[in-house]
């Protein structure tokens, strides 16, 4: 399967800058995998109509994941500007980071972080396309983030981050710092919308997945199973285990919001019934896969041949995908993570 299989054109003025004023209010598009007699497949709806499209007892997989404030600017001892975006903390005083400068930084030269320089990290070894940085002792890497860090925006966000995002850019039960990127499907849903769920019956769960900058990774390769697929640290926790098997005793539905619960679930389905899981997955859902534990999912809109296009085409169908799309720009939908929603059933 080709990767271009997976294009399609959007116009610019359709990829979302800024949220919406309430988190709620974003519109939701339903895609019914095999709709009734007398429905279409597809449906324009408020985010708010989800509440109507759920049944009492069905289960909602959240990924309670917080985004780190893991952009740092800085300058080198030469003067020359640097960009370090933190991939991933290693422990307290050191991490994975992506480096921009002008010239590739080497290893045991330092680099000065924030607009006075005030601290120092220190180049210790390279890992492919990450380097490992530290900090010293009396620094940790937390601190440094939460007095001069920004929250890393997706690129596709041609605006600087701004006051907002601290709060925008996370989802209202997010709870575990460790992600460099937010489960945008989570974004749509806020205080309010998450006590109607609990009134009408509807369960909830949570999984952890740290979701990474390769998230974001084009696919550069002509066939799609060439494409190396980035790892993310996973947890599934036995007590999600045990809900999403009381929620298939009782008949209900399992409905992961949000690629990112899809892929935790399936990593932890991978022996054929979900397990607890904590750890590195890679997993890699297109066309062909048979998915195990995700009966419906809620998801935003994704980039064209983006991994992420691939996983929900392997759920609903390319080509009924690429008709929601094509459908969603016809209708002035907004894209991508401050962007609107799909239900997918």
């Amino acid at each position: 399967m080709r990767t271009d299989d997976f294009h399609f054109d959007l116009p610019d003025e359709l990829i979302a800058q800024q949220p919406c004023e309430q988190r709620s209010a974003s519109r939701l598009l339903h895609l019914s995998r095999t709709p009734e007699d007398d429905k279409e497949s597809i449906q324009h709806c408020q985010f708010k109509d989800l509440i109507g499209l759920l049944n009492a007892g069905d289960l909602l997989v959240f990924n309670d994941t917080r985004v780190i404030p893991a952009r740092l600017y800085g300058q080198k001892p030469t003067g020359g500007k640097v960009e370090v975006l933190i991939e991933r903390l290693i422990d307290e005083n050191h991490c994975l980071a992506h480096v921009r400068a002008s010239k590739t930084p080497k290893v045991g030269s330092l680099l000065h972080i924030g607009n006075e320089g005030e601290f120092t990290l220190k180049v210790d070894a390279r890992q492919d396309d990450l380097f490992v940085l530290s900090s010293n002792n009396e620094t940790r890497l937390t601190d440094i983030m939460q007095q001069v860090g920004h929250i890393p925006l997706p690129p596709y966000i041609t605006r600087a981050d701004a006051a907002v995002d601290f709060e925008r850019y996370q989802t209202v039960y997010s709870k575990n710092p460790g992600a460099v990127a937010a489960p945008t499907a989570g974004l749509h849903f806020d205080d309010a919308l998450m006590k109607q769920l609990k009134e009408k019956g509807v369960q909830t769960t949570f999984v952890t997945l740290h979701v990474g900058a390769g998230t974001f990774q084009p696919v550069r390769v002509e066939n799609i199973e060439d494409h190396p697929m980035h790892s993310e640290y996973l947890e599934v926790t036995q007590a999600t285990v045990d809900a999403c098997q009381r929620t298939r005793e009782k008949g209900g539905r399992i409905i992961a919001v949000g690629t990112t619960a899809v892929r935790s679930l399936e990593t932890a389905s991978t022996s054929g019934t979900l397990q607890s899981f904590a750890g590195e997955t890679n997993i890699f859902i297109y066309p062909g896969y048979k998915f195990r534990s995700v009966d419906a999912m809620v998801t935003n809109f994704h980039l064209s041949e983006s991994t992420l296009l691939m996983l929900v085409s392997a759920f609903a169908g390319k080509e009924k995908i690429l008709d929601a799309y094509q459908q969603a720009i016809e209708n002035r939908y907004r894209f991508f993570s401050y962007g609107d929603a799909m239900f997918i059933s």
